[in-house]
């Protein structure tokens, strides 16, 4: 112990002085106003750091990766080498708090100084009460109390390892210690802002069942909706999201009630009762962790496969899922961000994940050609304030596709920024079989259409083809673009009155150096299709004006 005495404040100095060194970044003062924080622009959200926007290219760690600093020594490098800015990074309660009321921090520590030695920024997940729907992260002192922390019971009075979200001594030991986490996050990194993000819990809900069957939740099950929940509902019935709010006009509207008295029967029903219960929990240990450091937090779900049925149980049932994003904000408004897990359907969940003013931020997906092409729809498409392929720690350094897609990103960030939430950006992700599509961006309809990669001379056989193409279009002016991605042909037609053909005035291919616009090629004849179209057959950015005739 008296070691560990020694060491701690010469960690602590080591923190502040990598911060001032860090490639030239000074710690700022502290204030409420300099911390990270969410902000308006337009229609958008964006993350504030440093007084400035951050567009967060991230990459999330293997659950387990961040509690060894021996382990992370030769991540950080390949990391700065994949193009990221930012990475997710696992905290384990067990491992900071080994004995009750008796925290070690030292991991922690060491990861924040790992990330800003690095210049990178940190979004931490707590990993506490549930992780994927079990609860395999709280410290042993807990897990053997089992009649102090009660776990949830599934069908046939199965008890499970799954911590009650009903039980009050549960839900305090979380907060109490997220609370201490928080606290040193600020005492470590208050000034620095390189935690930038929390994520409270992992993708909770119960798995087998579609809701907690102990004699604690069956009692309440039974009993009255709460009134917080039925005054909710009044006061936001014009702007519910329209699913959850059919089955609530299905039952009868009625503002008071038992839970299947108001919802009606079923696993529904089941399901919007854990959602209001596990929202309570998670708002409660936000609520604890805000009271300490504000900075914006956000829950996160595993979702089920777009297009299909949901089945709660199969699904974990009562995470933060589309259609009862409702219950998440009346229980756990200190939530700030509801996020989706998306691994497919991108199309299919971004509208649903960005309902109501939600800020779309999606802390796991894929990496390779599919990640970076998701990147660009993302950003451009629904204002998003990060993407992160989970298992960075396992694509950095050998991801070439992630790695070139992130590069893009990084050139265009300014200028996403500068668009987001005032309607002149937009993007689209397409395959091979998807038919053309068309999107508004400024004053004119622009229309992508996949187009495979160029075959090389004397190649046999099909050419490859692309998981997925994707292009971002910004409107610069009124008839100036700046286009970007890979695999798509575009064309432009006019969205106002006047002459009905666009043409092709000025292309020109480049890139973006430290956020000025730098030409290369002037391309027109082949290149442009004769005037026709822009092609992007290989990942950049091309730079086009418009003229108008008849």
């Amino acid at each position: 112990m008296r070691l560990r005495a020694l060491m701690y404040p010469i960690l602590m100095c080591s923190l502040a002085l990598a911060a001032s060194q860090s490639n030239g970044r000074s710690a700022p003062a502290a204030s409420a106003s300099d911390i990270p924080h969410l902000q308006k622009q337009g229609t958008a959200t964006q993350l504030i750091v440093d007084g400035k926007p951050f567009l967060a290219r991230c990459g999330e760690l293997l659950n387990n990766s961040a509690t060894s600093l021996e382990y992370m020594k030769p991540v950080w490098a390949k990391l700065v080498e994949t193009n990221l800015n930012s990475v997710i990074a696992g905290v384990s309660w067990a491992q900071i708090e080994p004995a009750e009321g008796k925290f070690d921090f030292r991991v922690v520590d060491g990861v924040i100084e790992g990330a800003r030695s690095h210049n990178l920024r940190l979004v931490l997940i707590w990993f506490a009460s549930w992780k994927n729907g079990l609860s395999s992260y709280p410290p042993d002192w807990l897990k053997k109390d089992f009649e102090r922390f009660p776990r949830a019971q599934v069908e046939k009075g199965r008890t499970i390892e799954l911590l009650s979200t009903l039980s009050d001594a549960n839900r305090d030991a979380d907060a109490h210690a997220f609370a201490a986490l928080m606290r040193h996050v600020k005492e470590v990194d208050g000034r620095q802002h390189t935690v930038v993000m929390i994520q409270v819990e992992n993708e909770v809900g119960v798995l087998g069942d579609s809701r907690d069957r102990s004699p604690m939740a069956n009692k309440a099950f039974a009993g009255p909706a709460p009134k917080e929940l039925m005054d909710y509902l009044q006061q936001h019935k014009d702007t519910l999201i329209p699913e959850f709010r059919k089955v609530w006009e299905a039952a009868g509207s009625k503002t008071s009630g038992t839970w299947e008295e108001v919802f009606g029967q079923g696993a529904g029903t089941d399901e919007i009762f854990m959602a209001w219960n596990y929202a309570r929990y998670v708002g409660r240990v936000a609520e604890a962790g805000k009271a300490e450091y504000p900075i914006p937090m956000y829950a996160n779900a595993w979702l089920y496969g777009g297009g299909r049925p949901n089945q709660p149980g199969r699904t974990p049932s009562g995470g933060p899922l589309p259609h009862v994003m409702d219950l998440w904000r009346a229980g756990a408004p200190k939530i700030d961000i509801l996020s989706p897990d998306l691994y497919n359907d991108v199309a299919f969940f971004g509208p649903l994940y960005t309902r109501n003013g939600n800020p779309l931020f999606i802390p796991e997906t894929q990496a390779g050609a599919e990640g970076a092409a998701r990147a660009l729809y993302v950003f451009g498409r629904y204002d998003a304030i990060g993407m992160s392929p989970f298992a960075i720690d396992n694509a950095a350094g050998k991801d070439p596709e992630l790695t070139a897609g992130y590069g893009l990103v990084a050139q265009l960030a300014p200028l996403i920024l500068a668009h987001q939430g005032n309607g002149t950006m937009s993007a689209v992700l397409m395959g091979p079989k998807d038919p053309p599509q068309k999107v508004q961006v400024g004053g004119h309809m622009v229309e992508a259409s996949y187009q495979g990669p160029r075959t090389a001379p004397g190649a046999q056989g099909p050419p490859p083809a692309l998981p997925s193409a994707a292009a971002i279009f910004i409107a610069a002016g009124p008839d100036e673009y700046f286009v970007a991605g890979s695999g798509v042909s575009i064309k432009f037609s006019p969205n106002t009155p006047g002459p009905e053909f666009d043409g092709l005035a000025t292309v020109e291919d480049g890139n973006f150096v430290e956020g000025r616009w730098v030409p290369g090629r002037r391309l027109a004849g082949d290149d442009t299709g004769q005037g026709a179209n822009l092609s992007l057959r290989s990942r950049g950015i091309q730079h086009v004006t418009l003229y108008r005739y008849r």
